[in-house]
C-alpha cells in the first residue's frame, strides 16, 4: 500500500526528531534533518524486527550512522567554531520573529520531506524486496560513497579554516567542485533512490519517492546558491577567488555550471 500505519510511524519518528527545531529555528533543516534520518532508520529496524535480514539491517544502519554523523558534526561545529558562531549571529536568522504557525508549517513540511527522501528504502522493506540485487549493490555503494565524500569535504574545510580562517577553501575535493558537501548529499540520496527504485509498486509510491528525491536535489542547489552569495560577498574582490569560481563547477563535477546565484527560484 502507498500509505500504511508503518509509513505513519515513519512520519512520527521524523516529527519527534525534527521537533528540535523549536529550540533553534535553523535546526529544522540541520540537526533535525540528521536526527530525523537516524530516527527513521531506527524505526524501520523496530517495525520489521521480526523479519529482518542482514542486507536490510545494513542499509538501516547506514542511514542511522549518516544521520548521527551529520547532526554531531553540526553541533560540534556550532559549539567549537568561533568563526561559525559569528556567522550564525550575522547571517542566519534565529526565527524569533517568525510566527508560530509559519514555524509549525515548516516543521511539518520538513518532516514530510524527510520521510519522502527515505521512502525508497522503506518501500523496499515494506513491499518485501529483501534480496541483494544490482539496485541494492549500486544503491549501497552510492550511499556509502556519498557519506565518505561528504566527510572528506568536512575534514578538508576544517583543516583549511584552521590554517587560514579568512581564506576560501580550494584544496582537496574543493578542486573539483565548490560545494562538495552538497555533492556528497546528492550522491547519498541518489543511492537511496536507486536502492528502492525496482521495489516501487504503485503510482503513489513512485510519486512519494520522486518528490523526496527532487526535493533534496532542490534543497542542495538552493544551499549551493546561498553559499555562493555569501562567498561572493566575503571573497568577491579576491582575484584568486574570482579565478577559482570561473574554473571550478559549483556543484556537479565536470559540468560547466559555475554559478546559480541568478536563479531566484532556488531561494528558500
Amino acid at each position: 500500500m502507498t500509505f500504511s500505519l508503518n509509513l505513519l510511524m515513519m512520519l512520527v519518528a521524523a516529527l519527534i526528531c525534527s521537533a528540535v527545531g523549536f529550540y533553534k529555528y535553523v535546526y529544522f533543516i540541520s540537526v533535525g534533518y540528521g536526527l530525523s534520518i537516524s530516527g527513521q532508520g531506527l524505526m524501520m529496524l523496530f517495525l520489521y524486527r521480526e523479519t529482518l535480514t542482514f542486507p536490510i539491517v545494513f542499509v538501516s544502519i547506514i542511514l542511522i550512522l549518516y544521520g548521527f554523523r551529520l547532526s554531531g558534526y553540526l553541533l560540534i561545529r556550532e559549539m567549537k567554531s568561533k568563526s561559525y558562531q559569528k556567522h550564525m549571529k550575522t547571517e542566519i536568522k534565529d526565527g524569533s520573529s517568525m510566527k508560530f504557525f509559519v514555524k509549525l508549517m515548516l516543521y511539518i513540511f520538513c518532516a514530510v520531506l524527510y520521510v519522502a527522501m527515505v521512502s525508497p528504502v522503506f518501500y523496499r522493506i515494506d513491499n518485501g524486496y529483501r534480496e541483494v540485487n544490482a539496485t541494492y549493490i549500486i544503491g549501497v555503494i552510492l550511499m556509502i560513497g556519498g557519506i565518505v565524500f561528504e566527510s572528506i569535504a568536512d575534514f578538508t574545510k576544517n583543516q583549511a579554516k584552521k590554517k587560514n580562517p579568512k581564506r576560501f577553501c580550494d584544496n582537496g575535493v574543493f578542486k573539483f567542485v565548490r560545494c562538495p558537501n552538497y555533492l556528497g548529499e546528492l550522491i547519498l540520496w541518489t543511492g537511496v533512490f536507486i536502492f528502492g527504485v525496482t521495489s516501487l509498486e504503485t503510482a503513489g509510491q513512485w510519486i512519494i519517492a520522486l518528490l523526496g528525491y527532487i526535493g533534496i536535489v532542490f534543497v542542495m542547489f538552493s544551499g549551493a546558491r546561498r553559499l555562493e552569495v555569501r562567498q561572493n560577498r566575503n571573497y568577491g574582490e579576491n582575484p584568486e577567488y574570482q579565478a577559482y569560481v570561473k574554473s571550478v563547477p559549483i556543484l556537479i563535477p565536470f559540468v560547466p555550471l559555475y554559478s546559480v546565484e541568478k536563479y531566484k527560484f532556488l531561494i528558500l
